[in-house]
């Protein structure tokens, strides 16, 4: 029996410009606002290192720097944690860094979509199946959504990706595959299309920000021409690869946070906040609060 390729690289594209965000995002990159104490991205990076990943790729833009240097040594900060005797902070921050040239940042130099994003990165990725991981995309569970993944694609090779469900009147907002064969562990796909008319989705089935993805997609992407929004777009490229090869779907169950999104990012706040015992009964009482003060309002008005 040959084993499936082991997927070592990730790949991050942190190349957007957060615009849902303006004036936040004006100097600080989307991926970097926090979810309590963590930005964004670290919680994604969190749980690519914990499937397994030894390389991590980010894919960024103009103004976004400051991505690189989160993930670097701050020799000063370290100094003066070690000296005030916050070993804890200072373990903390050396947990949250890959390890010395295990990490590669390439440039999206134009914001051509996502799949375009994917491409900039295939000379670092090289001919080796990789994950790729949304940043807006918080999927919280007890175990990781890419750690489930791998799990399937040690079984099913080919290529992987998560699935939820919505509304089907929501459908025309995604990538929605057509499922096929339900498995114990996984979901036949049998077919996708990328943001179909309303009325005319195959499932409610949506492709929600992770993918195991065999090489052979850059060729596709390479030649892909531009789709929905004028972008080049992963999933045309996933369903001309999946003419060549297999697509299993993972069906996330856990709680997904579109942190891209005014009120996924409150939300993220909000839940991963009272997870926190330093901070959760301050939280529940001032949530409780001013959700009183709201429906009271409402009901006067």
């Amino acid at each position: 029996m040959v084993m499936a390729k082991p997927i070592r690289k990730a790949v991050f594209p942190v190349a957007g410009l957060g615009t849902r965000f303006l004036p936040a995002t004006k100097a600080v990159p989307k991926e970097m606002l926090t979810i309590v104490d963590k930005p964004v991205i670290q919680y994604v990076v969190d749980e690519a290192r914990d499937a397994g990943i030894e390389f991590f790729i980010f894919v960024t833009g103009r103004n976004k720097e400051v991505i690189e240097d989160h993930f670097d040594v701050q020799f000063e900060l370290e100094h003066t944690l070690r000296q005030r005797g916050k070993l804890d902070a200072l373990r903390a921050l050396r947990r949250d860094l890959p390890k010395a040239g295990h990490m590669s940042f390439t440039r999206q130099q134009q914001p051509l979509g996502l799949g375009h994003a994917v491409l900039c990165a295939s000379e670092l990725v090289g001919n080796e199946p990789f994950a790729l991981l949304l940043p807006d995309m918080i999927m919280k569970s007890e175990r990781g959504c890419l750690s489930e993944m791998m799990s399937v694609y040690e079984k099913r090779e080919g290529n992987v990706v998560a699935l939820e469900e919505v509304p089907m009147e929501m459908t025309h907002k995604y990538g929605i595959v057509q499922p096929g064969t339900v498995r114990d562990d996984s979901i036949e796909i049998t077919g996708m299309i990328e943001k179909p008319d309303p009325g005319t989705a195959p499932s409610n089935l949506i492709l929600s920000g992770r993918y195991i993805l065999q090489p052979e997609i850059f060729s596709y992407l390479k030649e892909q021409e531009p789709g929905s929004g004028n972008e080049i777009q992963l999933t045309d490229a996933m369903i001309s690869l999946s003419n060549e090869q297999d697509f299993s779907g993972y069906h996330f169950r856990g709680k997904t946070y579109d942190c891209g999104s005014k009120s996924g990012f409150i939300l993220a706040n909000m839940a991963f906040g009272m997870e926190r015992d330093d901070i959760a009964p301050n939280v529940v009482d001032a949530i409780e609060k001013i959700v009183g003060e709201y429906k009271q309002h409402n009901a006067k008005s």
